[in-house]
């Protein structure tokens, strides 16, 4: 082991779990099989986030080569990590969908954003006007790995066109967005 390995340091994990008997348990698996240390759990079992999942923040202390293995491992077993240290989605943007998002099936066009490793929705409003057989829209929230904005736009640009959506990028001012 290198010495920048042996460096523990304490990071905050922020995850949105399913409203079930067994996902905190299933969540924490991770961290106890790549040796964090359990610092502090807060589950706030009684809010649900705008995506109808129960937010939870858990503190812990690990290595950086570590931690990043219970990330990725979080990820896998489809647990949503909305933030994971204090850089992983430092940046934000907002984009807005248009077209039949319901028929395509918004979910899936969320799972796939998130798939990419670099986003996680943070908030999304959708407006049906005319019922869900008709064209819609969604605002969606992203937070992004910081210095993955690019990357992100890139993947929503395919899974619009994958899915005939039509999407309103940010503008960018100076080269930020």
């Amino acid at each position: 082991m290198s010495e920048g390995d042996d460096d523990v340091r304490a990071y905050t994990l922020r995850l949105e779990l399913v409203d079930k008997p067994g996902e905190l348990m299933r969540s924490l698996q991770p961290i106890a099989e790549h040796g964090g240390n359990l610092l502090s759990i807060f589950h706030e079992r009684g809010n649900v986030t705008p995506r109808g999942y129960i937010p939870v923040e858990v503190d812990i202390e690990s290595t950086p080569d570590r931690f990043d293995s219970i990330v990725e491992e979080l990820s896998d077993a489809n647990v949503n990590v909305v933030q994971a240290g204090t850089e992983r989605y430092s940046d934000h943007l907002t984009v807005i969908l248009s077209g039949h998002l319901i028929e395509t099936d918004l979910s899936d066009t969320l799972t796939q954003l998130e798939a990419t490793r670099n986003a996680t929705v943070t908030d999304i409003s959708l407006s049906a006007p005319t019922g869900s057989l008709d064209v819609s829209s969604a605002r969606l929230r992203l937070a992004t790995a910081s210095g993955s904005t690019e990357d992100v736009l890139a993947s929503m640009r395919e899974i619009a066109e994958e899915k005939g959506l039509q999407i309103v990028e940010p503008l960018t001012v100076g080269g930020r967005r």
